[in-house]
Formats: structure tokens, sequence, C-alpha cells
């Protein structure tokens, strides 16, 4: 008998799309935090930042966000990393806080790593 099993979120190959990322952001902190891809000492780093488009402080208007974002999930796609970034933003119990960015290192497929660092 066989027993059929949904694929794990870690390894579906479903694109993450800028509409998806901004619903995780909403369902898990009812803001719609910045979004910045950071390289580190040969890492590649999600970095979740504590200003969001809801602050009248912020410094993008919606467009301008979702101009960023939509350019966000690209290089996530590209990279091969969409799984990954999704399972972190539904299970995370951090959140950013004022001067303090959420990371998530970033485990890129062999090969990724050298595309995207130079």
């Amino acid at each position: 008998m066989l027993l059929w099993s949904a694929p794990s979120p870690m390894t579906s190959p479903e694109p993450l799309r800028r509409e998806e990322l901004l619903d995780l952001l909403r369902a898990r902190w009812r803001a719609s935090y910045d979004l910045q891809l950071v390289q580190r000492r040969g890492r590649l780093y999600l970095q979740v930042m504590w200003g969001y488009l809801e602050q009248q402080s912020f410094p993008l208007t919606p467009e301008a966000y979702e101009e960023r974002l939509e350019e966000l999930v690209a290089s996530l796609n590209g990279l091969g990393v969409a799984a990954q970034v999704r399972q972190w933003l539904q299970t995370t119990a951090d959140r950013p806080r004022l001067g303090k960015a959420l990371s998530l290192p970033l485990e890129l497929p062999p090969g990724r790593a050298s595309e995207f660092m130079l």
C-alpha cells in the first residue's frame, strides 16, 4: 500500500510570489516589514528589518515597497530558497525590534552561492 503525503514546505519547488510573501509577513506580524538580502563573511542572509510600510516614517511609497518585494522575490526564487524562506516565515517565533533585524542564513543549493556572490 502506498501512502501519499504532501511535499514538505522545505522541498516544494513552488516559486514564491510577492503577494504570498506579503501575506506571510502580515500573518506573522500584522505588518509589512522591509526585507533585505545581506551578504556577510561569504554567507547570504534574508533580513526582516524593523521598519514597515504602515509606519508614517517608512521611507518608501506602497508602490516602491511592492517593487522592492518583487525584486527580492525574483532573487529568492533564482537562488532556489523560496521554500526555505516560506517555512521560516511561517514558523519563526521571533519578531523584529527597533534596531535589531531578524536574520535567516540562507542555505543555497550548490553552485548558486558563487553565481550570486562576487
